[in-house]
């Protein structure tokens, strides 16, 4: 067993109790939940910065300008 925290361990059963799991169920759901969110962001990140390499490669760029030009519209800059 992983020592937890006296408050960790308090809401984890909290937790478990109100959603009508054992605390080591509710750790497991929340653990799986948790993982897989950030893998999901992780990949949308990596699948981003590819797009963004791809459109460099083909020249689909915009100077520093434009960009500061549209952030401050949209931004009321």
């Amino acid at each position: 067993m992983m020592p937890l925290k006296p408050e960790r361990k308090a809401q984890l059963e909290t937790y478990a109790k109100e959603h009508g799991q054992s605390p080591a169920e509710a750790l497991d759901a929340l653990l799986v939940a948790q993982l897989e969110a950030e893998q999901s962001e992780y990949d949308e990140t990596v699948q981003g910065a590819l797009r963004g390499y791809e459109d460099v490669k083909a020249g689909r760029t915009s100077s520093a300008e434009e960009v500061f030009g549209w952030l401050r519209k949209k931004h009321g800059l």
